[in-house]
């Protein structure tokens, strides 16, 4: 009889030669468990997921509550359904006007791609500018704007009209014109190895953009919901975007996303042709009722307030001379090393010490630090000291 690893690889399509294989039976907060009963701490939350931790209570009550009253019933955007009115309700609570219409659907590419349209609708525009080294997913759309010729040469012919910029260089804005339908960027570069930008340069794009009518679209998947130390990451900035794209910390664990945009942009959807956008399963009632459940917690606890002490402990007990530099903002993080052998070795290391940490797409001499808020002191300490521990053991390997 084959074992469910075998049957893993068999059945269950690869994205990569070397899965990690780790067979996960349960989790809870800040932790993973193997069969075995081996615990796991979990430094990359799912990948900026799971912000409250794992299997957060109030999340899973809501899950079970909707269940007793309906799972899906139609097509986005037909029924008024309560889960759905109830978290875009929320969510316009929070976030600064005109953003007050929420189009959900089901992961943060499916946001790309229905920005995207929304933009080139809105404006009667076909251009688009995007980032070198940026990420907003990996459908055909998304993958069009991704900002690294690698992952997409396999791929061509991709979407025409894309300029790429250098991310944080001024003089780049110029390339936005008046042909630009919009400029799609992460408020902060996740995979290109977590790069902040400025903040001139920042409110620079805002008044280009502003400048010649081109649409801001920012990319808050990986940023959002607290993850560096506010709600949403362009609040460090001053600024606002004309949509938002939001997915990732957005569920508590379930799959959702949406784009948010004022009502008179995202009212072109509407017609000509009706039906603009389209998604079966998007707003899901079980991701809504999680999703609401999840931005209470993080209001109510205000888990964001203490990130930027906690980014303060992890640069305190990561101090070794391997480390080249610690990159990002709040507990959004990217330790640099040399290349990805070391990255590699250290991230089995951990994994065999029971912490979880990984790499980046665009970065992979980099180290992915980015655990569930809600982290205490004493195990960003213990967390570091194995990873330090690894470091050393690297250190040695090399004598």
């Amino acid at each position: 009889m084959l074992s469910p690893r075998q049957l893993f690889l068999l059945n269950t399509a690869q994205t990569s030669p070397f899965p990690r294989l780790l067979e996960i039976e349960k989790a809870e907060g800040m932790y993973l468990y193997d069969y075995s009963g081996k615990r796991y701490m979990d430094l990359v939350s799912g990948f900026a997921v799971s912000n409250i931790g794992h299997r957060h209570p109030r999340v899973v009550q809501a899950i079970k509550n909707q269940a007793d009253r309906y799972l899906h019933l139609t097509v986005y955007g037909e029924f008024v359904q309560s889960p759905q009115v109830k978290f875009a309700e929320k969510l316009c609570s929070i976030i600064p006007r005109p953003l007050s219409s929420v189009y959900f659907v089901n992961s943060g590419a499916e946001a790309t791609e229905g920005a995207m349209k929304l933009a080139k609708r809105f404006t009667g525009r076909s251009d688009l500018v995007a980032c070198i080294n940026s990420y907003h997913g990996s459908t055909h759309g998304a993958l069009s704007v991704m900002g690294n010729e690698y992952y997409k040469q396999a791929y061509r012919p991709l979407l025409p009209g894309i300029r790429f910029i250098q991310f944080n260089r001024l003089e780049d804005l110029e390339q936005i014109n008046t042909e630009t339908a919009a400029i799609i960027m992460e408020t902060i570069q996740g995979e290109a190895g977590v790069r902040t930008p400025d903040l001139e340069y920042m409110q620079a794009l805002r008044k280009r953009c502003d400048e010649t009518g081109t649409l801001l679209i920012l990319d808050e998947i990986q940023t959002g919901f607290g993850r560096t130390g506010k709600l949403f990451a362009f609040e460090h900035y001053q600024i606002q975007p004309d949509i938002l794209l939001l997915a990732k910390g957005m569920g508590g664990g379930m799959p959702i996303g949406a784009f948010i945009s004022s009502i008179e942009i995202m009212s072109v959807l509407k017609e000509n042709p009706i039906l603009g956008h389209i998604t079966t399963f998007g707003g899901h009632p079980l991701s809504c009722a999680a999703g609401l459940a999840n931005l209470e917690v993080i209001l109510e606890e205000n888990l964001f307030k203490d990130v930027d002490l906690k980014e303060s402990f992890f640069r305190k007990h990561l101090q070794h001379p391997e480390i080249k530099e610690i990159r990002g903002k709040g507990l959004m993080l990217s330790i640099q090393l040399s290349n990805f052998a070391q990255v590699e070795y250290v991230s089995n290391y951990c994994s065999e010490k029971g912490v979880i940490i990984d790499w980046f797409l665009h970065c992979d001499h980099a180290m992915r630090i980015a655990p569930p808020l809600i982290i205490s002191e004493a195990e960003i300490k213990s967390a570091c000291q194995i990873i330090i521990e690894a470091l050393d053991s690297w250190t040695k390997k090399l004598q």
